[in-house]
């Protein structure tokens, strides 16, 4: 049983008040954000880091994102409630249970075995639900698309044609581009022609997306 206390439920309040002060407006985002038990994506050494606004190490070179980071996502996405929603790259699971709690149906693949099992036991331990895949993100879920959304996690160098056929007409898709350290956060509206309306929104920090098999 994943405790959540009052302490714990007092810092995550202090992160939405953060979260709003750095421009977040989207209040089901926030309430999302508010009743996700960040420690629980964390060792419990690192509790004093659970609830600061920061990316932080899970094991696989891969990291917890920085709670902003997710609720921008998120909000530049504008999710309604019962759309079905991609995401590439699980991670802990932080990202996943956030879309699970705005009501998404959500799929979500991950190319570390290890994040892979245990993003699966935490969300059952939270009583939230995603269906999670191990395997390659870049080629996506072609079985189970056209998706409402898609909500790329890591850093990739170019936008990934693959992931753009799976989106549905007026669909969104937020993925961060650029080959260095630094990536420009974007958004991609497929419209019904199947044409590409793409718009910049501001310079992230994310770990690479990979393109060798899954491991």
């Amino acid at each position: 049983m994943i405790e959540d206390n009052f302490r714990h439920q007092g810092l995550r309040r202090k992160l939405v008040t953060e979260l709003k002060r750095k421009g977040i407006e989207n209040e089901q985002v926030l309430e999302s954000v508010g009743a996700i038990p960040r420690h629980a994506f964390m060792e419990k050494a690192f509790l004093e880091y659970a609830y600061i606004d920061k990316a932080f190490p899970i094991g696989a070179d891969q990291t917890i994102s920085q709670p902003y980071t997710v609720a921008f996502q998120t909000e530049l996405l504008d999710i309604k409630k019962g759309m079905k929603v991609l995401e590439i790259g699980t991670g802990s699971g932080y990202q996943t249970s956030v879309l699970s709690k705005l009501g998404c149906k959500v799929y979500s693949i991950e190319r570390h075995k290890v994040l892979h099992k245990k993003a699966q036991k935490l969300l059952q331990e939270l009583g939230l639900k995603a269906n999670l895949f191990f395997g390659d993100g870049f080629k996506g879920l072609p079985a189970f698309s056209p998706f409402d959304r898609i909500l790329v996690t890591c850093g990739a160098d170019h936008v990934p044609e693959e992931l753009t056929r799976q989106l549905k007409p007026d669909g969104k898709m937020v993925v961060p581009i650029g080959s260095g350290n630094e990536q420009v956060m974007t958004l991609i509206l497929k419209n019904e022609d199947n044409s590409l309306k793409i718009s910049e929104h501001g310079i992230f920090k994310f770990v690479p997306m990979l393109k060798d098999k899954a491991r």
